[in-house]
């Protein structure tokens, strides 16, 4: 029997051979989620300039110092301040004097504080103010909350909302990111019929083009899922050659195994650029990696995963090897998922020599994110396709260890975190 190739030894080749994809600008809105490929400064401040923090009166404080309910102070209104209305507004206040002024408009030059409406009766030619305003009070100062020259946004920060307000705030319609990858994913397989056809005795429906391509789309990418695909080499081939071109990445599930009938590795083992064999894991044996060159550019080199057919060994390769790949590529860290530990709720055994991944589901504790204990979800077989979609964990079983007990604890990957 040849050596099989660790599960370690397989992603760290694979992200060997990975980099991230070349930078393009794309408008803020189109950005979302992307990583950011470029440390982005602040050009301007924010806020640009002193402004109101509340409807009400712009005034000197030292003017209202003594004001209360029963010594009011009583000012003369010489004017208004409306937001975006700056030329028909008060440039400059003279001590003694008020300006009614609304939410976000500039201070005029003297004023200090803003007095609210609420603490006044509301005058329109002078205004009586019960309540004394202590300087700088609901001011927006320029500069306070972003200065020139601010680093913003750092190179490989995942762009939320958050952060394209912050750009759109400073001016920026576009920005700088890793674009998402275009992935191809071809299920192959005579046997395959798409959902909502008519199944013949011997066809099941194709579940794994639909579970890797949404696999794709939540790791970031933009998923191409190609019709179903004989088991013919030249089938196979032709449609790759066709989609190539506009492709950044290709996942394939199925015919990779020892068969009569293995499509993928017929196909292209005579190419000599992808790797096939087994690695040392479970479920998730049979695999695949390399890249394939497209005829128009031939210095262009397309990564190529050939993951099994069966939907639990498809679904973890694509988690344990296709999904670090895509992340390095749109530049987002961390690559992998972050490991935790959980106690185990029942007893499982693993077969010696080969890293088992077990589905689970996570019990979380009072706080909402600790994860405290985990249960085992169905059972080893790769096709529990049921059991699969019911859990929400991997749990790790190391290749040295057969027989973990209940109640101990264990490596755990939660599926829909990072």
């Amino acid at each position: 029997m040849p050596d099989l190739r660790s599960v370690d030894e397989h992603l760290a080749s694979i992200l060997a051979a990975t980099t991230p994809s070349p930078a393009v600008e794309l408008p803020l809105l189109d950005a979302l989620d992307l990583a950011a490929a470029e440390d982005v400064v602040a050009t301007i401040r924010l806020p640009r300039f002193d402004n109101s923090a509340m409807d009400g009166y712009a005034v000197h404080s030292a003017d209202v110092a003594a004001a209360a309910d029963r010594a009011p102070v009583t000012l003369p209104v010489i004017g208004e301040i409306g937001a975006g209305q700056a030329e028909s507004g008060v440039h400059d206040l003279p001590p003694g004097s008020a300006a009614k002024i609304m939410t976000g408009a500039p201070m005029p030059a003297g004023a200090d504080t803003v007095v609210p409406y609420e603490w006044t009766d509301r005058g329109a030619t002078e205004v009586t103010i019960t309540r004394a305003a202590a300087p700088r009070q609901h001011v927006r100062f320029a500069g306070e909350d972003v200065a020139t020259g601010d680093l913003v946004v750092e190179a490989g920060t995942a762009l939320g909302p958050r952060h394209l307000g912050l750009l759109a705030s400073l001016g920026r319609p576009s920005v700088l990111v890793r674009p998402r990858p275009r992935v191809l994913v071809v299920s192959t397989g005579s046997e395959l019929r798409d959902p909502g056809e008519e199944l013949d005795a011997d066809s099941i429906y194709d579940g794994n083009s639909y579970l890797l391509s949404g696999s794709v789309r939540r790791a970031g990418g933009v998923a191409s899922r190609v019709g179903l695909v004989p088991d013919r080499p030249q089938a196979f081939l032709d449609a790759l050659a066709e989609r190539l071109p506009e492709t950044d990445v290709v996942v394939t599930s199925g015919g990779i195994s020892m068969g009569d009938y293995d499509v993928v590795k017929e196909a292209l083992l005579s190419v000599g650029t992808v790797w096939f064999g087994g690695l040392a894991m479970q479920p998730g044996k049979p695999q695949g990696f390399g890249h394939l060159v497209t005829p128009d550019a031939p210095g262009r080199r397309v990564p190529f995963f050939a993951l099994p057919g069966n939907p639990v060994s498809s679904y973890l390769s694509f988690e344990v090897f296709v999904r670090p790949a895509l992340r390095r590529m749109l530049g987002l860290t961390p690559e992998t998922r972050r490991p935790v530990t959980a106690r185990l709720t029942h007893a499982v055994t693993s077969p010696p020599g080969r890293r088992q991944f077990l589905r689970g589901v996570v019990t979380v504790g009072p706080d909402g994110t600790t994860v405290t204990e985990v249960e085992p979800v169905g059972g080893s077989g790769s096709h529990l396709v049921g059991d699969l979609a019911a859990s929400d964990a991997l749990i790790v079983v190391p290749e040295d260890v057969t027989a973990v007990a209940a109640g101990e604890r264990v490596t755990v990957i939660r599926l829909d975190q990072d």
